[in-house]
């Protein structure tokens, strides 16, 4: 048998087709045992196969109709417990911030986010949603954003900050903020915290908000 490559024909090995299937399944020559771990190692390999290949089930009824529009509805972030949703939109004519309530199937309203020329990027949630973190043009620059929901509170984090600032996120707690700057002329990670003082986002911070 002759393989040829890319250096021409070499000769690496010289068989007959029957030794070399021989060679490769040593055990097919004895006909009785040999056909049967033929047969199961086909089967072992179909059995990996699907394993590898199972399809993950997406729940488009937990979104479609009530949350999607005819307008773009991008970026999602869920909270760590899994009820809110925030995401961006331009339905409302340029890109805003809106949040979801997937237990009750309900928006939450963030009238304090509301600017007709403030364009909305990145949301970010903490464990129950009580803390949301995003990017916000809203004077020519991107600035981060924290927005505390049990306090209406809004806070502009990066006010002298020298670069750009783009995809925030909050830590499961609310205390740290991580984000991408470019004070050094490139983009690099930078880490926010809020001090130990803070009231942190637990299991019951909003648990019926």
């Amino acid at each position: 048998m002759m393989i040829t490559t890319a250096l021409g024909n070499t000769r690496i090995f010289q068989y007959s087709k029957s030794r070399l299937w021989g060679k490769i399944f040593p055990w097919r020559r004895s006909q009785g045992t040999g056909r049967a771990k033929f047969v199961l190692a086909v089967l072992l390999l179909f059995q990996a196969l699907m394993v590898g290949c199972s399809s993950v089930a997406i729940n488009s009824s937990m979104v479609d109709g009530a949350i999607n529009s005819i307008a773009t509805d991008e970026q999602p972030a869920l909270s760590g417990n899994g009820r809110f949703l925030a995401f961006v939109s331009n339905r409302e004519g340029q890109n805003q911030l809106f949040l979801y309530d997937l237990r009750r199937r309900s928006y939450k309203t963030l009238l304090e986010l509301r600017r007709s020329l403030t364009v909305m990027e990145s949301p970010s949630l903490s464990y129950t949603g009580r803390y949301i973190v995003y990017s916000a043009n809203d004077s020519g620059r991107a600035d981060i954003y924290l927005y505390d929901r049990l306090t209406y509170r809004l806070e502009m984090l990066t006010r002298g900050y020298r670069g750009a600032v783009r995809h925030p996120h909050i830590s499961p707690n609310g205390r740290y903020i991580s984000f991408e700057g470019s004070r050094r002329g490139q983009w690099d990670i930078e880490i926010i915290d809020r001090g130990p003082n803070i009231e942190l986002d637990t299991e019951t911070s909003l648990s019926e908000s």
